[in-house]
């Protein structure tokens, strides 16, 4: 068909992208905060790196196997449209007048967003080489088929045999997102195991504002996940704006109601945390609910998040920063949560439960196809490249043992290798943003301590106390 530009929607779609975009970003705060001080700066290169990997895997595959040509309802034609080289009338939002490269770099923020979130359920403990190796098989192999399955056409989607029963309805990533990334993050916290000291040691998030200032983001960004679903700047858009709203507003009340019932105090981390549930949760249901269904839904995920967060030390898997509790809960509470409460066919409006038995259908199927890819992909990695940092590295720090760099800089102590092999003579101090005052240089620090994480305490300039431990800084 021919090809007609509507520049509202094209700049609703960029404006959508760019939002998508920011949230992996703002996932970096909110998983850098909730990690030892220690490990901060390699928790979030771990999501600022899918950005660069998961970008060029999608633009020289991804994005052809997840909406080429059909094969086997299972993924698409790979090099179908090899670097993004779609025409317009090719685009997935060609009846809406959007480019094929805006709609293509649309996607492209979503199979970003949905790596990174993978992270957090190894942090502290993984060689970076070996998550970018792993990011870049997993968005080929196992995001970019399932969300051909769900919305290239394939078998999850209203064109495959559940649709015999009820139309699928997975609106901006329920099944393709979260309960994906939330089952990939199950596999890994099993194959990688778990932290040193995990359940017997005190692991507490080093920056709470940093939480908190994630999940800002994480909200903000979420407007374009799912206002910029609907595909152009329509009533949809604008009910799916409300619904994330209020959903994501029961959601943080709900997490809030566990704790204080079961804690006796409401904490800034679960407030945050009810955020993301609830955003999760209203995902794949964002143009299939009233507001009214919304704030229930978001109540109910907000509360099933909350107690599912626990089991991971009933079980033993060191989900680290929660990515099954939330992600994978709430994904399911979202798409099955549809068939309850959707205005047309949900269960409880008067719909029967043919809606209800297709949303179990399809997260059911997603969670067996990503465990099995990611298991593969997982093990693969294990007995060839590896996954764990040695221990000691671990114990000390990965930021200082593998990056040379620390996140805090508190009381002169070492923030970087670099600073070792500074020019010291007159005149060669690094200067601070100000670009006129030269800054004190670091008292130098043994090459023994190269490995120690970040330290609050000052430096002393006698010869006996330089040669002191290095205090960690941590609330352990």
């Amino acid at each position: 068909m021919d090809f007609t530009l509507d520049t509202g929607a094209t700049a609703w779609i960029l404006t959508s992208a760019a939002l998508v975009l920011l949230m992996t970003p703002g996932l970096s705060l909110f998983y850098g905060g909730m990690v030892r001080a220690r490990t901060v700066l390699n928790m979030m290169l771990m999501s600022f790196s899918a950005i660069a990997v998961v970008a060029i895997a999608w633009t020289v595959a991804g994005y052809s196997i997840a909406f080429g040509t059909d094969v086997g309802g299972l993924f698409g034609s790979p090099l179908e449209f090899f670097g993004l080289s779609g025409t317009d009338e090719q685009s997935i939002l060609a009846e809406s007048g959007v480019p094929f490269l805006v709609a293509a770099g649309f996607q492209m923020t979503f199979a970003i967003i949905s790596t990174a979130l993978i992270s957090g359920a190894i942090a502290d403990r993984v060689k970076l080489g070996t998550w970018l190796v792993f990011a870049a098989l997993w968005v080929l192999a196992v995001y970019a088929p399932i969300a051909h399955m769900v919305w290239g056409g394939g078998l999850l989607s209203d064109d495959g045999p559940f649709a015999a029963i009820a139309d699928p309805v997975d609106f901006a990533g329920g099944t393709v997102v979260h309960i994906n990334a939330g089952v990939a993050g199950l596999v890994l916290a099993l194959v990688v195991g778990a932290r040193k000291g995990f359940g017997k040691e005190p692991m507490k998030p080093h920056n709470l504002p940093l939480v908190m200032l994630g999940a800002a983001l994480l909200w903000f960004g979420w407007f374009g996940f799912n206002g910029g679903s609907a595909g152009t700047a329509d009533g949809t858009a604008g009910l799916a704006w409300v619904n994330t709203t209020v959903a994501t507003a029961g959601a943080m009340l709900g997490w809030a109601l566990v704790e204080r019932i079961r804690d006796r105090h409401v904490t800034s981390l679960g407030m945050a945390s009810g955020i993301v549930a609830g955003l999760v949760a209203i995902t794949p249901a964002a143009d299939a609910l009233t507001p009214i269904t919304s704030i229930v839904l978001g109540l109910l995920a907000g509360l099933a998040c909350a107690l599912a967060v626990g089991l991971k030390y009933r079980f033993g898997i060191d989900d680290s920063l929660d990515v099954v509790g939330v992600h994978l809960v709430g994904g399911l509470v979202g798409t099955i949560g549809i068939g309850f409460l959707a205005a047309d066919g949900g269960l409880l409006l008067g719909g029967g439960v043919s809606l209800l038995l297709v949303q179990i259908l399809i997260a059911v199927a997603a969670m067996l196809i990503s465990a099995v890819l990611t298991a593969v992909i997982a093990l693969a990695l294990k007995y060839t490249m590896g996954w764990r940092i040695p221990e000691a590295d671990e114990r000390a720090g990965i930021d200082i043992a593998h990056h040379a760099e620390s996140g805090y800089d508190l009381g002169g102590a070492l923030a970087s290798r670099r600073e070792r092999t500074a020019p010291t003579g007159p005149g060669s101090f690094p200067l601070d943003h100000s670009g006129t005052e030269p800054r004190n240089p670091a008292p130098a620090v043994p090459e023994s301590h190269s490995s120690a994480p970040d330290a609050p305490e000052p430096a002393s300039s006698g010869a006996e106390e330089t040669a002191r431990p290095v205090a960690t800084g941590e609330t352990r």
